[in-house]
């Protein structure tokens, strides 16, 4: 922690998803396995973010294949340039092109025993606890975005005449502005609420999915409002509304789709029924 707080490493990344382990993260096939007093990791992780800038890496590996499903797997924390380490070349996105996203390869990497993350077997009670606050952290950024859009359309629509008018006179761009606004503003009552139950330690799984979800979608919309508020223009790289579209469109997916928050909501409801 201090390292990464002082600056001496740029960051840290978070590694738990692979090519088949992505909304099932339980399904993962990097192993870690016992060698003396310490363990031997091998397998590989797709899409991290930093993972090129990284002074350390959060790494998840299953310890107990024979343990049911989610139950045998481990946490570790691995420095940088750690012998076996193999970080691939940033990937090619549709969006967000200022954050570095690669794959990372553990080939026999060795690490002593007190890289252990916690308890042993009980890492993916620590990447599903991380996993609902960095909801509420994603729904806040796809928010910022989603506001963002519209603050920019809707300055426009004020400035841009057409029919002898500022485009903002005519009503059905004010019912647009008007339905983006308050979905944005609903949305950050959510990510609040949410925010405040994690920050009292109060069970906030819920309320962050709820949060993501609605966020998330709510400014995808928000951003094909804008850009359509602009019409060709926002089309156009000169304009921030393309990049804007662009960048917004992985908050319904990474931290878990929309799809995923829906069964996580789900869950959670049936849990409470269940158990009365």
């Amino acid at each position: 922690m201090p390292r990464l707080c002082s600056g001496d490493y740029l960051s840290g990344s978070f590694c738990l998803t692979e090519a088949g382990a992505g909304s099932d993260p339980a399904s993962m096939r990097t192993r870690a396995e016992r060698s003396g007093d310490g363990w031997c990791l091998n397998g590989t992780k797709q899409w991290i973010t930093s993972a090129e800038f990284a002074g350390i890496y959060v790494v998840w590996a299953v310890t107990d294949p024979e343990a049911p499903k989610g139950k045998g797997i481990s946490c570790f924390l691995i420095e940088a340039g750690s012998d076996g380490i193999q970080v691939g070349p940033a990937e090619q996105k549709m969006g967000q092109r200022g954050s570095a996203t690669n794959e990372v390869h553990f080939d026999n990497v060795r690490v002593p025993g007190s890289a252990l993350l916690g308890r042993l077997n009980d890492g993916y009670r620590i990447a599903v606890s991380e996993l609902a606050g960095g909801r509420i952290g994603i729904g806040s950024l796809a928010l910022g975005i989603g506001l963002a859009a519209m603050d920019y359309a809707t300055r426009y629509t004020t400035e841009r005449q057409q029919f002898g008018h500022p485009i903002a006179d005519f009503q059905g761009l004010q019912w647009m502005i008007a339905d983006r606004a308050t979905e944005l503003e609903a949305a950050r009552l959510l990510l609040m609420s949410a925010a405040d139950r994690k920050e009292k330690g109060q069970s906030f799984t819920r309320e962050a999915s709820m949060a993501k979800l609605f966020a998330s979608e709510k400014a995808n919309q928000a951003c094909y409002t804008a850009l359509q508020l602009l019409g060709g223009y926002g089309y156009m790289q000169e304009y921030p509304l393309e990049r804007l579209t662009r960048d917004v469109r992985i908050t319904t997916l990474y931290e878990g789709t929309s799809e995923v928050q829906r069964i996580v909501i789900a869950r959670e409801i049936l849990k409470e029924y269940r158990q009365a």
